[in-house]
């Protein structure tokens, strides 16, 4: 899994924790892995006649993120060798140009001559075939290419380019690559090759006793030759330095326009905070898509990762987002769904994020009949958090641009969707894409976004349809509470079927469930029968070691112990604090959210990756990380957090103690 992630709306980067750039999207984000995960970047450092790379095992490595804003940094340290290096890099912000600024120290007390190696493996178009790469002695500069896809590499040192070079190949006609020619510490400068093809540059460095020089590097990512010879004339007249320092000033404005007063909060909370709102922007594509992740390492049980936008984590990222007040990023993904919603008012598991049709495991037959292969809650949850958008942006013009395309064409679906005898949605996958069924959670959703397409119509004057909507809002409501309460074990059940006049329930506590029926607000969060629920779902997460809350019972996904019913998730345990937030009467009520709050931060990454599950024991991250959807309800539980102290007055009482 990637330590930093980088993204400006057509690149995504990932690096790992030994330095190397491991993930490389271009032209969009989370579409075509140039990288892959599979191939290595690898930096290393010639001394004294011994080559180390930094991913041997020999160095002492530390990662972090640049202070509120979009950055890496990286340090390596080999006390053997007696070499520091400090990395930072940074993905501009206007232009597809990939940074690396690396100070090298030289720890001893004598001058030595210190040569640093950059190694890359390209899989261009994510095809291991017709690659060329080849070095430009004209303009000092290594490029990798294949058709609309080029990768220009350059560095300075005390205004000067690289000093070393070689072209060569892998993985094929038994060569190992062309890292191996570095390993006595001089490169047999092969200008060309085609295929399969690697490369490597040497810096050679003169470094006086205990003194440190910087070499910058870079990559500029573009289309045609011509375009990465322009962004690397652009960075020449520039100077990387400045260029660096603009993308950071202009994240670090981004990451505090609005002001928030983050009342009692710990620094850490607040640091993952800004950090947590770094990579969910780092993940969002210029047209709108919001990824899931940009994790190469995690392959859906052998067959896929998770670079796909998901209606459903985009559409919760997306109030996120609007909660922190980029309604611009927001208003592009709904743009992004008003495109790819079918002509009868669905959405389809899952998108690339060029607006193509993703992979699915979701059938178009069950049990020999024909269904279609949704998750009704994707439908929900984008009108849902559409209808939270208007809130906070108030931007009529666009709901109205887009009533008929997208609100009352999936509002009508949806009513066309309800069983006319239970008022229960009808079938479709789970929230977690596991069973098919009307599940608790799609079923307060589906209310959720009746009520908020009915709001939507009476905002705009369409009276029958406002009517339409709430009347089936109600129906729906009326429903989940007649046919969904387990009286007997005080929770809601997962899912409901009815096959062949038979009732079959699903009573596996699945905390999805209640969550559902107290954010879609079917019960208010003091109801007895949520109170209920959330004490079961407690019982259920204390025997987790490393605490947190599972998503349900028997959670086969990446489950590490058969001892513990299931994996704790990120989502799931901000749920629960979501729920405290909302249950809160007065000030003393938040101390469980901000526990919950802290218990996230101690299983992010030092740069602030949280992943989708930890090890219930050990507490280490597993699955994807990042993972976005973890990363936006971070971001809103905190904010919800601020929202209710100011709904409860808190935030004046405090003042007036102050004395203002």
């Amino acid at each position: 899994m990637p330590d930093i992630v980088l993204g400006n709306g057509e690149t995504l980067i990932g690096i790992d924790h030994n330095a190397e750039l491991r993930d490389l999207y271009f032209p969009f984000v989370g579409l075509e892995n140039h990288v892959g995960g599979r191939f290595r970047h690898r930096v290393g450092v010639w001394i004294d006649g011994h080559l180390s790379w930094l991913s041997d095992g020999a160095w002492k490595i530390s990662t972090a993120s640049g202070f509120e804003t979009m950055s890496g940094e990286t340090m390596a340290v080999n006390e053997e060798l007696g070499v520091e290096l400090f990395f930072e890099d940074v993905l501009y912000n206007e232009k597809n140009i990939f940074f690396r600024q690396i100070t090298v120290k030289n720890q001893w007390n004598n001058a030595r001559h210190i040569k640093i190696y950059f190694s890359h493996e390209f899989e261009i178009y994510e095809s291991r075939r017709g690659d060329t790469a080849y070095y430009d002695p004209h303009n000092k500069i290594i490029a990798h290419y294949k058709g609309r896809r080029v990768f220009l590499i350059n560095t300075s040192t005390e205004g000067k380019s690289f000093d070393d070079y070689t072209i060569g190949i892998f993985g094929i006609e038994e060569k190992e690559g062309s890292y191996k020619d570095a390993e006595d510490g001089k490169l047999s400068q092969n200008p060309i090759e085609h295929g399969k093809v690697d490369s490597v540059i040497g810096v050679y460095l003169d470094i006086d006793a205990n003194s440190q020089k910087t070499i910058d590097y870079w990559i500029t990512i573009a289309k045609t030759i011509q375009e990465v010879h322009d962004l690397n004339d652009y960075v020449n007249e520039r100077t990387p330095s400045y260029l660096i320092k603009t993308a950071k000033d202009y994240w670090h404005a981004w990451v505090n326009e609005r002001n928030f007063n983050f009342y009692h909060l710990d620094d850490e909370v607040i640091s993952l905070f800004k950090k947590s709102m770094l990579i969910l922007r780092s993940h969002v594509d210029n047209n709108g898509s919001i990824l899931a992740s940009g994790d190469s390492t995690l392959l859906q049980y052998g067959r896929d990762a998770y670079s796909y936008m998901w209606p459903r984590d985009g559409a919760l990222s997306a109030v996120a987002l609007d909660k922190a007040g980029d309604y611009n990023v927001s208003k592009r993904f709904f743009e992004f769904c008003n495109e790819v919603i079918t002509k009868d008012g669905y959405f389809m598991h899952k998108y690339r994020p060029d607006k193509s049709l993703g992979s699915s495991w979701h059938g178009w037959i069950y049990k020999g009949t024909p269904q279609l292969p949704i998750q009704e809650d994707e439908t929900a949850l984008v009108l849902y958090s559409l209808w939270k958008h208007y809130e906070f942006s108030k931007d009529l013009e666009f709901i109205e641009s887009i009533y008929n395309s997208l609100i009352k064409k999936a509002g009508d679906f949806m009513v066309s969707y309800i069983d006319e005898t239970t008022g229960l949605p009808k079938p479709s996958y789970d929230l977690w894409e596991e069973k098919f069924g009307t599940s608790t959670f799609t079923a307060a959703s589906v209310y959720a976004a009746l009520v908020a397409a009915a709001n939507f119509s009476k905002l705009l004057g369409k009276t029958q349809h406002d009517i339409k909507y709430t009347t089936h809002a109600q129906k729906v409501k009326d429903s989940i509470l007649n046919y969904l309460w387990n009286d007997e074990r005080k929770m809601f059940y997962k899912m409901i079927n009815f096959e062949n006049g038979n009732t079959v329930l699903d009573d596996t506590l699945d905390f999805s469930s209640i969550y559902g029926v107290f954010r879609f607000r079917v019960l208010d969060a003091h109801d007895e029968r949520v109170v209920a629920s959330i004490k079961t779902m407690e019982n259920l997460a204390s025997k987790i070691p490393a605490g947190g809350m599972m998503r349900h019972e028997n959670d086969p996904y990446y489950r590490s112990s058969k001892d513990v019913s299931g994996n704790p998730w990120i989502i799931t345990t901000l749920w629960l604090a979501q729920y405290y937030i909302v249950a809160a009467r007065e000030e003393k009520d938040f101390e469980k959210a901000k526990e919950i709050l802290l218990w996230v931060v101690k299983h992010a990454l030092s740069t602030g990756v949280l992943p989708e599950q930890v090890d219930p024991h050990t507490g280490k991250p597993l699955s994807a990380a990042p993972l976005t959807w973890s990363h936006s309800e971070f971001v809103t539980t905190v904010i919800n957090y601020l929202e209710k102290l100011e709904e409860l007055e808190i935030f004046v009482q405090d003042e007036i103690k102050a004395g203002f």
